[in-house]
């Protein structure tokens, strides 16, 4: 894990995926103890989370290594390495995906699995491709081929999965950084936007300052109901960034957006902040 600390204030020729649009929640329950269910709300995200990685790896913080202190060295004095990552000018990134994701906050802990994600967790593009082909086992072998086509063209090369929990334990967050073709980001990313913003079936989110390429939404719930449910979406070069916020109704919207503007930062071009 990551210990630096960051204080925050269809596609084209794809099978049709189906939108699910939960319902609100029966009753209230601690935001810490309710999985999240990022990419659930949208028929883009539906489709991306058939397609880039059903996961299936149970992956937790794990606690530090302990640290060896090395014998002091007589040779010559190490050069500084190269940024370990970070995103080129034409917005592909490159090192892990755990080191782009946003270090756990001020204000924060780490947070509970996602689904078979766990809190912490990159999935390469092998594994991915496993889980994948067992998946669509239950398909009929001609969509399962339109699927996998449309997957082997999206070069999908990994996914990064890390989950927040604020210290009042009133807000869980699920951030998601997807790596494929840039210009199927960009697709998919619009493709949401349009959707959850024309059906008339999500309520608009709120604005992420300096990335009009992000756009936010919120389920339907009814004004009475306990917990509040939110997802934002953003294209940022080779990555699709996904962040799912659920908590405590009325959500802290300023907390949010907060992280997903830093999210976003660390990722922007032409050099990712390390």
């Amino acid at each position: 894990m990551n210990d630096d600390t960051v204080t925050t204030a269809a596609a084209p020729g794809t099978p049709e995926p189906v939108p699910a649009a939960p319902g609100a929640p029966a009753g209230p329950s601690p935001a810490s103890r309710r999985l999240l269910r990022a990419g659930a709300a949208t028929a883009a995200a539906a489709l991306v989370g058939v397609v880039i990685g059903v996961g299936i790896i149970k992956t937790r913080y794990d606690d530090p290594a302990p640290v060896t202190v090395a014998a002091p060295s007589t040779g010559p004095t190490p050069t500084a390495t190269a940024t370990p990552y970070g995103a080129k000018s034409n917005g592909s990134h490159f090192g892990s995906l755990r080191d782009l994701l946003l270090p756990v906050p001020a204000g924060y802990q780490p947070g509970p699995d996602d689904g078979g994600y766990g809190n912490d967790t990159e999935l390469g593009g092998e594994q991915l491709a496993a889980e994948l082909d067992a998946d669509l086992q239950q398909l009929p072998k001609e969509k399962r081929d339109k699927m996998r086509a449309y997957w082997e063209s999206m070069h999908v090369k990994a996914t990064g999965v890390r989950t927040y929990r604020a210290d009042g334990d009133d807000l869980v967050i699920g951030l998601k950084l997807r790596q494929f073709n840039q210009q199927e980001v960009q697709r998919i990313n619009e493709y949401t936007a349009v959707f959850t913003g024309d059906t008339g079936l999500f309520r608009i989110g709120p604005a992420i300052p300096g990335h009009p390429e992000a756009h936010c939404y919120l389920m339907p719930a009814p004004p009475s109901a306990p917990i509040d449910y939110l997802e934002c979406s953003a294209a940022e070069g080779d990555l699709l960034v996904i962040m799912s916020a659920e908590g405590v109704a009325p959500l802290p919207k300023d907390r949010i957006v907060a992280l997903f503007t830093a999210q976003l930062d660390r990722l922007a071009r032409p050099g990712a902040s390390v």
